[in-house]
C-alpha cells in the first residue's frame, strides 16, 4: 500500500483528554493507511482507542497532535465547518443502536441526510425510496421503527447512510444489538455494499466472526495499532 493510492492516510495521530495530572493519552502515534475499496475490521479491547480513532476518521473528533489525510486533504487542518462538510458529502455512519427518530416513517428517516443537504423533496423520496430498496425494505417505507424488528431498523440505518452515495461507511459496532442470524443478515448486507458499489468500509466489533467478514483486520491495544493483518478467508 502506497500513500498515492490511500483514500485515508493517517500519521502520528495522538489524542490527550484532560490536562495536567488529569490527562490520558488515547492515542499514542497511530499510523494508518486505508486505500478505496477496503474492507476493514477495527478490533481491540475496551480502552484500546479504537473508538477514538473511529471519531478522527469520521470527523467527530480531531486529534492533539499528526495529520489525517483524506483524498489528499489535510482533514486536521480544516475548520468545524469545513469537518461538517466533508463528513455529510464523503461520510455514512451505522451505529449499534440504530439511531432513528422514534416517531418518524422509515422512509423519512432515510431522507435525513439529503435534508440537511438541501436536495428538493421529489429527489429525496426518489433517492430514499432506491436506497431503502437496495437493504431488502422496499413496501416498508411508511413504517415507524417500533413497527420494525431489530434488524430491520439496522436496514433503515443503514439505508440512511448510504443515500448520500459515501465514499466511507463507518459502522460502529453494527450487528451489537442483533441476534445471530440477523447479524449475519447485516453482514452480508455491508459486505455485498462494499463489493457491489465500492463503499470503502471501516468497523469496529469486538466479535471475531463478525472480523471474518473484512478483507482487513487491525488490533488497538493501549492506544497503538498492535498488528494490522488481511484476513485468512478474505477473496
Amino acid at each position: 500500500m502506497t500513500d498515492a493510492t490511500a483514500l485515508i492516510r493517517l500519521s502520528g495521530i495522538t489524542k490527550t483528554y484532560g490536562q495536567g495530572q488529569a490527562a490520558f493519552l488515547a492515542l499514542k502515534g497511530v499510523d494508518l493507511a486505508i486505500e478505496p475499496g477496503e474492507f476493514v475490521a477495527i478490533m481491540g479491547p475496551s480502552g484500546s482507542g479504537k473508538s477514538t480513532v473511529m471519531n478522527i476518521l469520521g470527523c467527530l473528533d480531531t486529534p492533539s497532535s499528526g495529520t489525517y489525510v483524506f483524498e489528499g486533504v489535510h482533514v486536521e487542518q480544516l475548520t468545524r465547518d469545513q469537518r461538517a462538510l466533508l463528513r455529510r458529502n464523503y461520510l455514512g455512519f451505522v451505529f449499534q443502536g440504530y439511531n432513528l427518530l422514534a416517531r418518524t416513517t422509515a422512509l423519512e428517516n432515510v431522507e435525513l441526510p439529503l435534508i440537511y443537504r438541501g436536495e428538493p423533496a421529489a429527489a429525496r423520496h426518489a433517492a430514499a425510496r432506491a436506497a431503502l430498496e437496495q437493504v431488502g425494505l422496499g413496501g416498508w417505507e411508511d413504517h415507524t421503527p417500533a413497527e420494525l424488528s431489530g434488524g430491520q431498523q439496522q436496514r433503515v440505518a443503514i439505508a440512511r447512510s448510504i443515500v448520500t452515495r459515501p465514499a466511507v461507511l463507518l459502522a460502529d459496532e453494527p450487528t451489537g444489538n442483533l441476534d445471530t442470524r440477523t447479524s449475519q443478515e447485516i453482514m452480508d448486507l455491508i459486505t455485498a455494499l462494499n463489493r457491489d458499489r465500492g463503499i470503502t468500509v471501516l468497523m469496529v466489533t469486538h466479535e471475531p466472526d463478525m472480523a471474518a467478514y473484512a478483507k482487513r483486520t487491525i488490533r488497538f491495544v493501549d492506544g497503538r495499532v498492535e498488528s494490522d493483518q488481511l484476513n485468512g478467508g478474505a477473496a
